[in-house]
């Protein structure tokens, strides 16, 4: 592996260290302040300037997240509250969401809250707000090659109802600069459910800024609404924060790679960084790209997702590949690299 721009065996990383916590590993920690009170979190660390927090009782969203001491995580207004704290009415989503490195969002809803055969759905669904179980961290071995990574599942259940589970795993390797999401959904039901799934990751200030484009293969980008459309031209282009900015979302349909992944790449040359979002896109066909330049609220979200974003009853009409029959699973992937260009 190659640590602190050395090349070093397992043996070589035991003689320089005491423990490996040293210079890289996984912590388990709780907060202790407002609503996020109690909250259990796994903060990682590659020991290559790669670090970020597992919000282990919201739904395993990762929170804050550096590279090199730069920020690289969009945080709302609000805090990320324990989920004791959410509301599912209308847009109330919102009040407890912090942002963060990444937002799981599903897994019955993506989109706008609405109501479907007198059931309300909440903005996003509720996996953001489900606390793990059966949770484990810790540090593997293969040969010289450490990987750390946090594991745990959410059920999302009722009675009479849908019976769905995620299984989740977040890993990152000793010395290494790529964050990796593997979830494996599972009906635990009888009954075909549909599953929508969307990985929304929210990037700030400082990668984001005025100087910082998005690029990819060539490929076909589809504006959301009217709004969306006024800016289809300069969807790659950050701005300023801008007064009175509404939001635009566009649908990116990109060609997977030999490997089978498709990738959204935001460059900041303020930073000297890049961050790419990659997902296999078998099982997930679109990237939506949220561009929200506000003040106060300027983030750039790169959203892999097995759907769009008009909720739960369009995207059972639009999506029927996201029906999963009962005992039926499918796996997802998502990786996130971080590098340094400058």
């Amino acid at each position: 592996m190659n640590l602190f721009g050395l090349d070093l065996t397992r043996r070589e990383v035991d003689a320089y260290t005491g423990r490996l916590a040293q210079v890289a590993g996984v912590r388990s920690v709780r907060l202790d302040d407002g609503r996020e009170q109690g909250m259990r979190v796994a903060q990682v660390s590659s020991g290559a300037g790669l670090r970020f927090s597992v919000l282990l009782d919201r739904g395993m969203d990762i929170g804050p997240a550096e590279f090199a001491g730069v920020p690289l995580a969009y945080l709302a207004p609000a805090d990320s509250a324990a989920p004791a704290y959410f509301d599912d009415r209308g847009l109330n989503w919102l009040r407890t969401w912090g942002a963060g490195l990444l937002t799981g969002c599903g897994l019955r809803n993506v989109g706008g809250p609405c109501e479907v055969d007198g059931e309300e759905f909440p903005l996003h669904g509720r996996l953001s707000n489900i606390p793990a179980t059966n949770v484990c961290t810790g540090e593997e071995w293969d040969g010289d090659e450490c990987e750390f990574f946090v594991e745990g599942k959410m059920t999302e259940a009722r009675l009479f109802g849908e019976n769905l589970e995620l299984v989740r795993r977040i890993s990152t390797r000793l010395g290494g600069t790529e964050i990796r999401i593997a979830d494996t959904v599972t009906n635990r039901g009888f009954n075909p459910e549909p599953v929508f799934i969307l990985y929304h990751t929210n990037w700030g200030f400082p990668v984001v800024h005025e100087s910082s484009t998005l690029g990819a293969a060539p490929h076909k980008v589809a504006p959301r609404d009217d709004e969306a459309a006024s800016g289809l031209e300069r969807w790659w282009k950050m701005q300023p924060p801008t007064p009175g900015y509404s939001e635009q979302v566009f649908y990116h349909d990109i060609p997977a790679d030999a490997d089978g992944f498709a990738g959204l790449t935001l460059h900041s040359p303020q930073t000297g960084l890049s961050v790419t979002v990659r997902c296999r896109k078998r099982e997930l066909p679109w990237i939506v790209h949220w561009k929200m330049m506000g003040q106060g609220a300027y983030v750039t979200g790169i959203e892999p997702s097995n759907c769009r974003v008009g909720g739960r009853l369009a995207e059972i009409q639009n999506a029927p590949h996201c029906i999963l029959e009962g005992g039926e699973s499918r796996a997802f992937e998502v990786r996130i690299d971080v590098r340094r260009v400058d």
